[in-house]
């Protein structure tokens, strides 16, 4: 029997690997071709390139279903050892550098994304479930927000789709926009323009992507913003639990016990950086090893990037509805203006 399990788990794993293979080859290829091209156009970089050159190949020839299952691993998984990598090039020291201010910044940013997004949503006529679901994804950290969320609250499937989709559009709109935002606001100071990029946009990979933009020293420190954002998750999703169960005390204690339980849990990533980081500051990792560990961060972060261009559906953000494409960017709008505001106050 264990010989038939094993086999049976080998087969899954190779079955697996066949599905991630083609998208994963595509988006190594962009990533590799968007770093010859920075040697011809250094002003642009290898980041942005990657970005829109995954953008054109994928709405243009290979957007098929073969290629997503590949273009999502690129995109989740390999950020995701890109940001644990980041932390073996950080000290302590350095993430001190948000200091009181920087994290009452992040809490203030939440709550005034989660308050717009539920009173917004509500003069549109927008359900509870639903609204929900956009305050979380925009608040926290996009898609991964709104899916620890929906089994919580019990959204349903189609409310679940729509929120990610919307708050995904919203984050590449603003992915764009801020680094010309803050050139004009801040001229790129690096404190500055990371609040506003790692305390706004809406996913991980939209930060790194849109901090890469402006320069390596604000995409580290954007990513440490919306690290704060994101280890805040449980207590977003539980805060969104207790309110849509207010009155009913059974669902609330389950709720706790899901959390005892870490059912609603901080992604593995977010450990693992602090990990790795704590290693760099205690002199485990030595400078040498960081500088590996840096190299390979950026070359995950890139072919990553291309990933998220190639998952761009350009008719899917065309297709989007009136009521619920101004919803995403009245909350857009919002999260911009309050940091904007948040930064001149505390930063």
């Amino acid at each position: 029997m264990d010989g038939i399990n094993k086999i049976t788990n080998s087969n899954n794993i190779f079955y697996k690997i066949k599905e991630i293979l083609p998208g994963l080859a595509v988006s190594v290829l962009i990533g590799l071709a968007s770093m010859v091209l920075s040697h011809v156009v250094p002003k642009l970089g290898a980041a942005t390139i990657s970005i829109f050159l995954g953008m054109f190949i994928g709405n243009v020839f290979l957007g098929q279903e073969v290629f997503q299952k590949g273009y999502k691993f690129s995109e989740t998984d390999l950020l995701s050892y890109s940001i644990v990598l980041l932390g073996a090039t950080l000290s302590v020291s350095t993430l001190m550098e948000l200091g009181f201010n920087g994290i009452l910044f992040v809490v203030l940013q939440m709550s005034v994304t989660i308050a717009g997004a539920l009173y917004i949503g509500k003069k549109l006529g927008f359900g509870q479930d639903f609204r929900f679901l956009m305050a979380a994804g925009n608040a926290v950290c996009g898609s991964s927000a709104i899916a620890a969320t929906a089994p919580v609250i019990n959204a349903k499937d189609k409310d679940k789709g729509i929120a990610i989709t919307i708050v995904n559009v919203t984050g590449i709109f603003l992915m764009f926009l801020l680094p010309v935002l803050t050139q004009k606001l801040y001229s790129h100071e690096a404190v500055q323009t990371s609040a506003m990029i790692g305390g706004t946009l809406q996913s991980v990979g939209q930060v790194v992507a849109s901090g890469a933009m402006v320069s390596e020293p604000v995409k580290d420190l954007s990513t440490i913003f919306k690290i704060v954002r994101v280890i805040l998750l449980v207590a977003v999703v539980f805060l969104f639990g207790h309110l849509k169960n207010k009155t009913n005390h059974d669902i609330i204690e389950e709720e706790i016990e899901d959390t005892k339980k870490g059912k609603i849990k901080v992604p593995w990533y977010v450990l693992g950086f602090f990990i790795t980081c704590a290693l760099f500051s205690t002199n485990i990792i030595s400078p040498e090893v960081s500088e590996m560990c840096k190299a390979l961060s950026n070359k995950f972060e890139i072919i990553a990037l291309a990933a998220i261009g190639l998952r761009v559906n350009i008719k899917d953000l065309i297709k989007q509805g009136k009521a619920v494409s101004l919803y995403g960017l009245f909350v857009g709008t919002l999260q911009v203006v309050s940091a904007v505001i948040l930064i001149n106050i505390l930063l």
